[in-house]
């Protein structure tokens, strides 16, 4: 019974990491979906339509019910209905750059809930009056990406870019804010470095640039390892060999592992360079709705050997009844699913120390959270570790330039499985444990 459900949730993952990785479609209008856009996957058509409605202060108007169908033929029939369903999917339009450069301001690396009250202002464009007017760019009304991405809607390299405006374009927007965010004048050899997600369009276009890491962003990301507890866990793994673990033990020392974990985290922020930045107020509203998606990412990476090995040796001596079994959830399933397929996301791309302590200091710093004092400083942090994690993987990594798309993808993704994992009923955690580590550890022997 065991083996049929891993190998249920391995089938199902395997067809939803073929889904995700080779098909992966559009959240507003199912097309073929070119990166995370402002908070969401989506497509270049509702990523363009998206920036124009907003940056235009767009009010646009439903002929029918306000429920009309979106799909790659039909998104164009009803620009309400369009904006509508990107509010409601989670585009963040507090994410588009106030100069209409490409790239997005990045302020939130995930979807972003907003009220029906919200959206309804916005739909109604009264969220826009009183504002100050602002210098955005207009792209018309036609559904073409922005000139310094270079592709259209068909896929194909807009008449409008070039190589060498496309790379002007991506220099002055890159120069200006990480000027403003990390503090430090831009030389010449990030001339070449593409934006968030253009790299499709330019990598081969550009090729590596061989350079130095910028002393300044060198110095920060010196400063977040710093801040890391990298020592092995304490909590004791060993267990004899032919001992039974029942469901309370493993249970047990599953809380055990929590709690250290936790701990390190609290640790961890004492430590942060910017310590001092933030009031402990917000430090406390920050940790008790990032400490989940902390702990998750801190086991895939750092701690991946101990989870996946000493943890998986223990889970592999629990042997769940046929009731516990049967009582598995549909919500456990999702959790596993998702779990086993981000294990070989990070297991294929191998996070390094550095990416490690750069991705946890921007999903720490999540500016979206509720009963925030301070979240324009937030923000400006936010920023400063976003270009320094960019500048790392472009100078460590010149022959992988998705690598740092890739990795801001994976953040999402521990948001919404963290957030999952709390409608899973604890006494299904052992499990749960159990079936995905058996699955992660499998398909490691394998390879």
């Amino acid at each position: 019974m065991f083996d049929q459900l891993v190998c249920q949730a391995v089938r199902s993952g395997s067809l939803w990491v073929d889904e995700r990785v080779d098909q992966r479609t559009c959240l507003i209008c199912g097309d073929r979906a070119t990166g995370l856009h402002y908070g969401i996957i989506s497509c270049e058509g509702c990523k363009g339509f998206f920036k124009r409605s907003i940056c235009n202060k767009r009010v646009y108007r439903c002929s029918r019910d306000k429920n009309c169908v979106m799909s790659r033929k039909q998104r164009n029939r009803c620009q309400y209905c369009r904006l509508l369903k990107c509010l409601q999917m989670g585009m963040n339009r507090k994410a588009i750059r106030e100069d209409g450069m490409p790239g997005g301001r990045n302020k939130s690396i995930g979807p972003v809930q907003i009220s029906e009250e919200e959206i309804e202002r916005i739909m109604s464009g009264q969220e826009f009056e009183g504002e100050a007017n602002m210098s955005w760019s207009n792209n018309g009304d036609s559904d073409h990406s922005s000139p310094g991405n270079g592709v259209s809607e068909s896929n194909q390299p807009s008449p409008v870019s070039t190589p060498s405006s496309s790379r002007s374009v991506e220099l002055n927007g890159f120069a200006a804010l990480r000027d403003q965010y990390i503090g430090t004048p831009v030389s010449t050899h990030y001339q070449y470095l593409p934006h968030l997600f253009s790299y499709s369009a330019h990598s081969a276009l550009v090729p590596p640039q061989t350079r130095s890491l910028d002393p300044q962003s060198h110095s920060l990301i010196n400063q977040l390892v710093s801040a890391e507890d990298l020592e092995p866990l304490g909590t004791p793994m060993l267990i004899e060999d032919g001992y039974k673990v029942t469901q309370a033990e493993l249970f047990a020392l599953l809380c055990r592992l929590a709690d250290e974990l936790l701990f390190r985290q609290i640790a961890w922020i004492k430590k942060l360079p910017f310590f001092c930045e933030l009031s402990i107020k917000d430090y406390t509203c920050l940790l008790s709705s990032t400490w989940q998606e902390l702990i998750l990412l801190s086991s895939l990476t750092v701690y991946s050997k101990q989870i996946f090995g000493d943890l998986a040796d223990v889970t592999s001596k629990y042997s769940p009844s046929d009731d516990e079994l049967h009582r598995f959830s549909e919500e456990g399933m999702e959790v596993m699913e998702r779990l086993i397929y981000l294990f070989r996301k990070f297991n294929q791309l191998k996070v390094s120390n550095e990416e490690y302590a750069c991705m946890k200091a921007i999903n720490f710093l999540n500016q979206d959270i509720r009963g925030l004092t301070n979240a324009s400083q937030l923000e400006q942090l936010n920023k400063r570790y976003w270009y320094v994690c960019q500048d790392f993987t472009e100078y460590k990594y010149p022959h992988q330039p998705n690598r740092f798309p890739d990795l801001m993808m994976c953040l999402p993704e521990i948001r919404y499985i963290a957030g999952k994992m709390v409608n899973v009923p604890l006494e299904q955690l052992p499990l749960l444990f159990k079936a995905v580590l058996h699955s992660c550890k499998t398909s490691v022997s394998k390879e």
